[in-house]
């Protein structure tokens, strides 16, 4: 069990990286892990409720962002499309949180559409040279190393940089609101130079990659947030029974226990997709769709019940010392990471078949 009350306060960018770095320490990116790469050798359902207990007590957003660009950016791709040396090399200091990394894939004027990427790499006698601009990064500020997506020959393939390669720089502009501690920024590449067994994966993989960590990242990036909406519906229940309106307390009102109750639900459904998608996964199954639909799904019910907590608060839910308005942004936020609710949308249009994604044989 992770003592929680150890965990470093939040704060600037150093602190960021000792949150993370606490966490793994306390081997909590080891689970479904396999035990031949030092993992914990279990199952995403474990996984699950570690990620749900790290939300209950931290109320963290932005550190659950960051774990799990690290974990579905550069661990799993690692184990999945990683040579033997490779997986030698970076994965004990991946999962024991000495190295921090993460993935890049979106640029100024490419975020969904990974066909439209205008990052280069081009082969050299001696490994690669990569060239271009990636934004809205997670990790970048803090991170020593990213799994950064450019075209080879004009095939979209996956390169290992790290933050002292000459020619990368690793920003920690534009600031966005939202998942503060995540931090995010820029990543410019200019003629950055990186060894042959630097490329991770075929020439080519590079699409599948992406579409791999993505799906993982929506499935499980949403565990660590049920915990937050359990302890964000526990705070609301204990507070409509202190409060007292017209002599009785404010959960008798049924406008505000109607929110609670559709609190809890959407509590329980997202935990219900969620623990589907460690189902599948621990079946060996695809999960395409259900992580979308979790994803989709998860994310309007944190938005909507983060909504009704500032309500039910009321003006109290504005203060700055409440946690409840903050919520909001990183639920806003939620909405965007790893693929728009529009995205999803149409993601689960093309695989039943329907929508701008589908395109027929006939």
């Amino acid at each position: 069990m992770i003592n929680y009350q150890k965990l470093p306060p939040s704060g600037n960018l150093n602190a960021s990286k000792n949150r993370l770095r606490y966490c793994a320490q306390q081997e909590l990116l080891k689970h479904a892990v396999a035990a031949e790469f030092n993992g914990h050798g279990d199952g995403f359902q474990e996984l699950v409720k570690a990620h749900i207990n790290l939300g209950k007590h931290c109320q963290d957003t932005g550190l659950i962002l960051s774990l799990n660009a690290h974990i579905w950016g550069s661990i799993f791709p690692l184990i999945l499309y990683g040579s033997e040396a490779q997986k030698q090399t970076w994965l004990p200091d991946l999962l024991s949180g000495d190295l921090i990394a993460g993935h890049a894939i979106t640029e100024p004027q490419a975020g969904s559409d990974v066909n439209a990427l205008t990052a280069t790499a081009i082969a050299t006698e001696s490994g690669f040279t990569l060239s271009g601009h990636k934004r809205f990064i997670t990790n970048t500020p803090i991170a020593d190393a990213l799994l950064i997506y450019a075209k080879l020959d004009e095939k979209l393939s996956g390169f290992l940089v790290k933050k002292q390669d000459i020619g990368a720089n690793f920003s920690d502009q534009p600031s966005v609101t939202g998942c503060a501690s995540a931090t995010m920024g820029d990543v410019i590449l200019q003629d950055c130079a990186i060894p042959l067994d630097r490329q991770l994966g075929k020439t080519g993989a590079g699409g599948m990659m992406i579409q791999n960590a993505l799906e993982l990242e929506r499935a499980f990036i949403f565990a660590g947030i049920i915990g937050i909406m359990q302890w964000q519906l526990d705070q609301v229940v204990k507070f409509s029974r202190q409060r007292q309106s017209n002599g009785a307390h404010l959960g008798v009102n049924q406008a505000i226990s109607h929110k609670i109750a559709d609190m809890q639900c959407r509590v329980d459904t997202c935990l219900l997709w969620v623990n589907e998608c460690a189902r599948l996964k621990d079946a060996g199954k695809r999960i395409s769709l259900a992580s979308a639909q979790t994803k989709l799904i998860a994310s309007e019910a944190f938005l909507q019940s983060s909504l009704d907590a500032v309500q039910i608060f009321g003006a109290a839910g504005l203060l700055e010392e409440n946690k409840m308005t903050g919520l909001v942004q990183d639920a806003m936020a939620s909405r965007l990471f790893s693929g728009s609710s529009e995205i999803q949308k149409n993601m689960i249009a093309a695989l039943m078949g329907t929508g701008s994604g589908y395109r027929s044989k006939a």
